[in-house]
């Protein structure tokens, strides 16, 4: 055997080895790696997206969750001002209450006031007459009877 014919018979196989790999398997391999390539890239892109939506939803939670808040604040401070508003309109009605009762216990006070003055009178008037009989009894002097009873009058 000639090593360089086994040489030479070696080449030829090595070199229809590497034009059979590049002409049937080559591009089988190349489809392979694009494909995958592709897919890495289809997969940090999706990831990139991902990440950046939920950038976008935390900022849309946080922001939900503070217009949530501002919310809840002003119905809170709505219902504090109708808390205080009934609260004024309780006072005005019990004031008004209140004036009422006091205007009608001032009224029965003056009926009250008016009754006894009255009675008074009636006892004043009462005592007068029986002064009057006294005096009649003890004597009957016209003149002094007018100028007593006008001096009666003129006290009541």
């Amino acid at each position: 055997m000639n090593i360089n014919a086994t040489i030479i018979g070696q080449m030829i196989t090595f070199i229809l080895l590497v034009v059979f790999t590049m002409k049937l398997i080559w591009p089988h391999l190349m489809r392979a790696m694009e494909e995958r390539q592709k897919r890495i890239a289809d997969g940090l892109a999706a990831a990139e997206r991902g990440k950046h939506e939920l950038e976008l939803a935390g900022r849309r939670s946080s922001e939900i969750l503070r217009e949530a808040k501002h919310q809840a604040a002003e119905i809170v401070a709505n219902a504090e001002r109708q808390a205080a508003q009934l609260i004024e309109e309780a006072k005005a009605a019990a004031k008004q209450e209140s004036e009422r009762l006091i205007a009608g216990a001032k009224a029965q006070i003056e009926q009250e006031v008016f009754r006894a003055k009255e009675a008074l009178r009636r006892q004043v008037a009462a005592l007068a007459v029986a002064g009057a009989e006294k005096i009649l009894r003890r004597e009957v002097d016209p003149q002094v009877h007018r100028d007593i009873l006008a001096q009666i009058e003129e006290e009541l």
